[in-house]
């Protein structure tokens, strides 16, 4: 997963949530839509975290902040960590 930049999106409120698309993933055979939501908290700190929307559907389901960064590298080296079956699994412990 290629890394983005947070400095570009938040040029113009800090305290707004970021919400970047990430690549979409096969569950049961169909595709699942992932979203990263992201803020700046108070100290400064990244947080995030995923929201899945099946294909089709107006339902989502969204994690707790499970990513935490002081800098933003930090926060997208945390995501890049996960692979298919994390997401997969995610998703499933939300349903």
């Amino acid at each position: 997963m290629p890394a983005q930049t947070l400095r570009t999106t938040l040029a113009r409120d800090a305290r707004e949530p970021v919400l970047l698309d990430l690549p979409s993933i096969a569950y049961s055979g169909h595709p699942l839509a992932i979203r990263l939501i992201l803020r700046l908290d108070d100290q400064r700190i990244w947080r995030g975290r995923l929201q899945f929307q099946p294909e089709g559907s107006d339902v989502h389901r969204e994690t707790a902040e499970i990513f935490c960064g002081a800098k933003d590298q930090d926060l997208w080296e945390s995501v890049r960590s996960l692979r298919e079956h994390h997401f997969r699994d995610l998703y499933r412990s939300l349903e």
